[in-house]
């Protein structure tokens, strides 16, 4: 589950799972939405990797290095695949080149801000939290 939320002229990801990785997973899914509301065939598969020295920058980085591969790829992506183990993130995401017809791209996202940054676990469910500069 996911959301977003206002905020100046960025835009806030929300989102809410079980598990750490569920809730990076529904973050990536909140990111993309962000630029399309079209449907995203996973074709293909990219692996990425990161690790950080607390959750906060870890969730920071997971969502940069997915701009990233965007960018470079010119790629967007629907399918998130994620493990998370003393701070080290392992995913695999897939998804298709952009088809600027068929996807039609609202906003491009530069980068992840430390703006409204949290993850937290309260009953059970993690939360994540924070903005994305576009």
């Amino acid at each position: 589950m996911w959301e977003h939320f206002s905020h100046q002229a960025d835009i806030g990801i929300k989102a809410e799972a079980d598990s750490l990785p569920g809730a990076f997973e529904d973050a990536a899914s909140a990111l993309t939405a962000i630029i399309t509301e079209k449907e995203i065939e996973p074709t293909e598969v990219v692996q990425v990797e990161c690790s950080a020295e607390n959750n906060e920058i870890l969730l920071i980085d997971w969502l940069n290095a997915i701009i990233y591969e965007m960018a470079v790829r010119k790629m967007l992506f629907s399918k998130f695949e994620v493990e998370i183990n003393s701070l080290k993130l392992s995913a695999k995401i897939w998804g298709e080149k952009i088809d600027y017809e068929k996807h039609a791209p609202a906003v491009e996202p530069k980068a992840m801000t430390y703006n409204q940054l949290s993850v937290k676990e309260e009953n059970g469910k993690w939360t994540v939290r924070c903005v994305v500069d576009v």
